[in-house]
């Protein structure tokens, strides 16, 4: 049912660079909202040959086949006491309607708690809210409809991302099409600069990351009960990016 793309997102820049080793590595970021660089290529030789440097990107995208979603209660009362016991009796009504749900309690964590004196009034104010990780997406809007029916008055936003498997699978894609892009400009370098490429010196990875898409629960929750509905949420593709640095070894 997933579908797969792939999105080549590069472009050369030309700078000095010494020729010489450069560590090779694999590493895999956290996820993270961060963008990749735009590619960069550079040349260094002698008599017989030298190196030609390229940084590329590469991107591939699926269908989510995971959704964090965010739901809890919040209280208001005289005392702290007051708005912890009113916590504990709503977050009791959460968790009852997440096991009828057929949550998992592994896929169920406290994301925050906490009372505090409010501000501009007098007493006290709470919200204890939850995270629950949730392998079918099609059932995010049921699973907030019946969080808001037993209590939930705190809904935040829903990241729709990927799965541990999945996110593996694409980060590899998404290497191999900024590897391949790597490749596309160095050839192009090798054949401006009238030399031929024998090998790969060094290769390392940076900026593999992570895209999920995010929406804001509350608004569609609202918007959806406004209109009497059932609230649906829709997403779209998460992408993985990725950026390689390779070393080529040349001779003219």
């Amino acid at each position: 049912m997933n579908r797969r793309q792939f999105l080549a997102v590069s472009g050369i820049g030309v700078t000095t660079a010494m020729a010489g080793c450069v560590g090779s590595a694999f590493e895999d970021d956290p996820e993270s909202e961060s963008e990749s660089d735009p590619a960069q290529g550079s040349t260094g030789d002698d008599e017989d040959g030298g190196t030609i440097e390229v940084s590329a990107s590469g991107s591939a995208e699926t269908d989510p086949d995971r959704a964090v979603v965010h739901v809890g209660v919040e209280a208001r009362g005289e005392s702290a006491a007051e708005v912890r016991s009113e916590l504990a009796e709503g977050a009791q009504s959460l968790q009852e309607t997440f096991e009828e749900l057929g949550i998992s309690e592994d896929n169920v964590q406290t994301a925050s708690y906490r009372i505090n004196e409010r501000r501009q009034e007098t007493g006290f104010e709470g919200v204890h809210a939850f995270q629950l990780e949730i392998d079918d997406i099609d059932r995010v809007g049921e699973i907030i409809d019946a969080s808001v029916d037993a209590g939930a008055d705190d809904v935040g936003r829903v990241n729709f991302t990927l799965q541990e498997d999945t996110r593996a699978t694409l980060r590899d894609e998404a290497l191999d099409d900024a590897l391949a892009n790597a490749d596309e400009e160095a050839d192009h370098i090798a054949a401006n600069r009238e030399v031929d490429i024998v090998a790969t010196h060094s290769v390392s990875t940076s900026d593999v990351n992570v895209h999920p898409v995010r929406y804001d629960a509350a608004h569609e929750a609202a918007d959806d009960a406004a209109a009497g509905q059932s609230t649906e949420i829709d997403s779209g593709p998460v992408t993985v990016s990725a950026t390689v640095t390779v070393v080529y070894r040349f001779e003219h």
